[in-house]
């Protein structure tokens, strides 16, 4: 906060020196460029204006029929359920004409916000939303080859909160949400319905609703009291806030005329008697008086704050660290030297990463290769010792084989002298008997 400070009171006395450099002459003839505003005002008119309503409440509450009532037309907005899922936001953008002057008006709808069992999140599209035409514009701006001329301006320029006529206090919901969106658009609070609660109720209602406001620290758009012209309206409208309103496109023949009215069986509410609603203020204030400061304030304080937000964020300052202003050549060199000190960081870090894993690796290898060497020696080891096993087995059955082999041989030399024996022998008893016949 000091380092701020001390920044603005450098920039104040900048521009105090400057101003005491310039100087003040008086011409001694017409020159012409009095005529600078009616140049503005002509381009402005052939160029056309646009002007974008963000129209935040419950379901069913009365948005559109407001919205048709402002701008004295049906937009033909079909009707919303109440069983979507998640809040949406939907956008749709009409030209309109009055007399000369051209008009590209967008109004975007919060289809759902408020239906949901938990309500936690309602606020979140909305917050995305808006910094998201914030973002579009940001990037056209940072184009080399801008054409923000033609391009169409989708920022939001004002915010329609519409509260529930409940007589009692601001919902959580209502509370959170208008906290959440204050600082990136205009909020105008509204009390939808107002024929709902009685006059004296309601006064009791906006009395509440401000105090609570104020307490949580929710700020709404002030008409601004600093134009001459309409400083005393401004400054009487902003004691009104928030503005009761009743819309209807639905016309009641009242006296001689027909008026726009809603009808009850216990009489009529007139939309533009001042009497019954603030339908005459908020028109006033929106759109007669005041739109093109709501267009200006979302340019030089929402989006600037934003924007500034987003640069910073990118590394981008005004002054370097010794309180000297930058360019944003120099901001941007000194970014860019970052920049690449951090990518040198990196890949050094990478490198050694790379190599810590290789090592790593590598002993994970090394460890399989010496537990698959001792296995195989181990196998080597089991394989020599199977086959000394075999090969004395071998030897064994050789040596039985060569017993039994003389064991034969042996056996075979016995039987032919044993048969031998007994041929000779059967021989000599033939003879014996032979001999006795004889």
């Amino acid at each position: 906060m000091a380092t701020k400070s001390c920044m603005s009171s450098q920039v104040s006395d900048d521009e105090k020196r400057k101003r005491e450099n310039i100087r003040s002459l008086t011409m001694c003839g017409h020159v012409g460029f009095e005529n600078l505003p009616d140049q503005l005002v002509n381009r402005s008119i052939q160029q056309g204006f646009c002007f974008n309503i963000l129209c935040v409440g419950e379901t069913g509450i009365g948005k559109s029929t407001l919205i048709d009532t402002l701008f004295n037309t049906n937009f033909e907005d079909h009707e919303s359920s109440h069983f979507y899922p998640h809040v949406r936001l939907k956008a749709q953008t009409y030209e309109l004409q009055e007399s000369n002057v051209r008009l590209k008006l967008t109004i975007v709808n919060t289809v759902g916000f408020g239906d949901q069992i938990n309500k936690k999140e309602s606020y979140q599209p909305i917050v995305d939303y808006i910094d998201a035409q914030f973002e579009a514009y940001l990037q056209e701006e940072l184009k080399i080859k801008r054409s923000l001329f033609n391009y169409h301006d989708s920022r939001i320029h004002v915010c329609l909160y519409f509260i529930s006529p409940t007589g009692h206090s601001l919902k959580t919901l209502d509370l959170l949400t208008m906290k959440s969106l204050d600082s990136k658009v205009n909020i105008i609070p509204v009390i939808a319905k107002a024929d709902a609660i009685s006059k004296t109720e309601l006064q009791k209602f906006k009395i509440k609703l401000m105090s609570e406001l104020v307490s949580n620290g929710v700020q709404i758009y002030q008409f601004p009291t600093d134009d001459e012209t309409v400083a005393k309206i401004n400054a009487s409208m902003n004691g009104h806030l928030p503005f009761a309103v009743v819309g209807s496109m639905d016309e009641v023949k009242v006296g001689n005329k027909m008026v726009k009215a809603r009808q009850y069986p216990w009489g009529i509410v007139q939309v533009e008697n001042e009497n019954h609603c603030d339908f005459v203020k908020l028109r006033e204030m929106l759109i007669c008086t005041n739109m093109e400061d709501l267009r200006e304030q979302t340019h030089s304080r929402h989006y600037e704050l934003y924007r500034r937000c987003k640069l910073e964020e990118m590394g981008f300052t005004d002054v370097g660290p010794e309180s000297k202003p930058l360019s944003l050549q120099e901001t941007y060199e000194a970014k860019r030297h970052e920049f690449y000190g951090e990518l040198h960081r990196k890949e050094e870090e990478m490198k050694q990463m790379f190599v810590q894993r290789v090592k790593e690796k590598e002993a994970i290898l090394k460890e399989a290769e010496r537990e698959a060497k001792a296995k195989f020696d181990h196998l080597t080891r089991v394989h020599q010792e199977e086959r000394m096993k075999l090969e004395e087995k071998r030897r064994l059955l050789e040596e039985e084989i060569i017993s039994f082999s003389k064991k034969k041989a042996t056996s075979e030399i016995y039987q032919n002298q044993t048969f031998m024996a007994m041929g000779s022998n059967l021989k000599k008893d033939k003879d014996r008997k032979n001999s006795n016949f004889m």
